[in-house]
């Protein structure tokens, strides 16, 4: 398996910030880690060797890169008005500095040219940011894997709420986008699969939150419940993962 590593500087974030990629051709995929997660995890917690035949036969390239979540989601004694612009800063780096590298990253080896939209993938608190990255921006992104989500900003925020927070809280801003918002003929072009076991651990009772305001609004997102055995764990992420793949990358 092709990897490269790349440590560049973000004028959004003030610092360096790493990424890793997998794989020599394919879909760009940016996968977020677990909460308070590294670039890394996507290989240290198995997922690169769970996917290994995807990335080996040129199908998708993922980008795995640093989360935040310890300054700002996970961080529940700090400020929440800074914690939320933290966030936000995050999500700026993300979409002015890391899409554009991995539209040309993917372009040059690909062979394309244009631009080619970018699945977000997640588990757990990183499904969390890539269902939000996925409805904010669909100019961006074109696909997204959510995999045992929250997608409350309350759960992290507890009471405090702002602009900001509403932003970053899917849960709230699809309760009230209106039926003739632009942004629901983007998602019905495009394609993504939420899911969450029943099990232990998981929280599904915020997917079926989201999955409501999906079925009201007439937004074709497949959303899925496994069941009460499936734990909130990377052995039934890495299973949930292949079977959705072939959906999305249709």
């Amino acid at each position: 398996m092709e990897t490269n590593y790349f440590d560049f500087y973000s004028d959004n974030l003030g610092r360096e910030m790493p990424m890793k990629v997998y794989g020599h051709a394919g879909k760009p995929v940016l996968f977020i880690p677990c909460q308070n997660g590294r670039f890394f995890d996507f290989e240290n917690f198995g997922m690169a060797n769970a996917l290994s035949d995807w990335i080996e036969g040129g199908k998708i390239l993922v980008f795995s890169i640093d989360t935040i979540d310890a300054e700002t989601w996970s961080n529940r004694d700090g400020d929440p008005y800074w914690r939320i612009r933290q966030h936000e800063r995050w999500i700026d780096y993300i979409t002015r500095e890391v899409v554009p590298f991995v539209r040309s990253y993917a372009n040059e080896k690909n062979g394309w040219e244009g631009y080619p939209g970018v699945m977000t993938f997640g588990c757990s608190m990183g499904a969390s940011h890539a269902l939000n990255l996925y409805l904010r921006f669909p100019d961006l992104f074109d696909r997204c894997l959510a995999l045992s989500g929250v997608y409350h900003a309350s759960y992290f925020f507890g009471d405090y709420s702002d602009e900001i927070v509403y932003l970053n809280s899917p849960a709230d801003y699809m309760a009230e986008l209106p039926y003739d918002h632009p942004f629901i003929a983007e998602y019905n072009r495009h394609r993504a699969a939420v899911c969450t076991g029943q099990g232990a651990w998981e929280e599904a009772w915020s997917t079926r939150a989201v999955d409501q305001y999906f079925q009201r609004l007439g937004i074709h997102i497949w959303v899925d419940y496994w069941g009460y055995d499936v734990n909130h764990d990377w052995p039934w992420w890495y299973k949930q993962a292949n079977y959705f793949l072939p959906y999305l990358l249709d």
